[in-house]
């Protein structure tokens, strides 16, 4: 995949919606299917995901993911925290499946949860591998680091500052409450934040932070 478009403004709904808004290839299109199919699944056996927001799997899951590449269209290696149902690590995967150098290390603390990630990785051939320890106890040097719904921005930039220290941005999905994460987050930590509302939820935001050190 190239440099990914920028998104549009337009809601969508469904497989063709997806495509439109970030330019994704027929190929990509059924790899995404095949990891939305196995996630309903798995998600009859475990908790990856609530019951209900299958249903909205393209806004709410896939774009809300993949709309992480076109604030960084040029990143190639990205650490997902926390990736228990791959969201965004799996779909980062899938869209930069066939770029140069492309990889997305699943970092994941619970083994059942890194068996679906090892099964999904496994089925679709993606640039990605998982690893089942805690971000905090791991040092690579990624691109980006991403999470989302993992922690509030306070101890999720304990986990990012592995990552972050090796030249790694971070950029966290957060909802809301983000403006409120961040004036509690300076209180324990310097960092350069920029705010980009997300496309998939009007009251998301992408958070890009920099220049990450402890201490106010």
């Amino acid at each position: 995949m190239s440099a990914a478009p920028a998104l549009l403004d337009a809601p969508m709904r469904d497989a063709a919606g997806f495509a439109a808004q970030t330019g994704a290839t027929r190929a990509q299109l059924r790899d995404m299917e095949a990891y939305r199919a196995l996630l309903a699944d798995w998600n009859q056996r475990m908790s990856l995901v609530s019951e209900a927001s299958l249903g909205e799997f393209w806004p709410r899951h896939a774009l809300d993911s993949a709309q992480l590449l076109a604030v960084a269209p040029e990143a190639r290696v990205w650490v997902d925290i926390g990736a228990g149902a791959g969201l965004p690590g799996l779909v980062l995967a899938i869209l930069l499946k066939g770029a140069p150098g492309a990889r997305v290390h699943l970092v994941e603390s619970q083994a059942k949860k890194c068996r679906f990630l090892e099964v999904v990785t496994e089925a679709l051939a993606l640039p990605a591998d998982v690893l089942n320890v805690r971000a905090e106890s791991l040092a690579l040097k990624a691109d980006v680091v991403t999470a989302r719904a993992v922690a509030p921005l306070t101890r999720l930039l304990g986990f990012a500052e592995p990552f972050m220290a090796k030249g790694a941005v971070g950029l966290f999905l957060k909802g809301q409450g983000a403006d409120a994460e961040i004036a509690e987050a300076r209180k324990s930590w310097r960092f350069t934040c920029n705010v980009t509302p997300s496309q998939s939820d009007p009251g998301g935001r992408i958070l890009r932070i920099e220049g990450l050190a402890r201490g106010r």
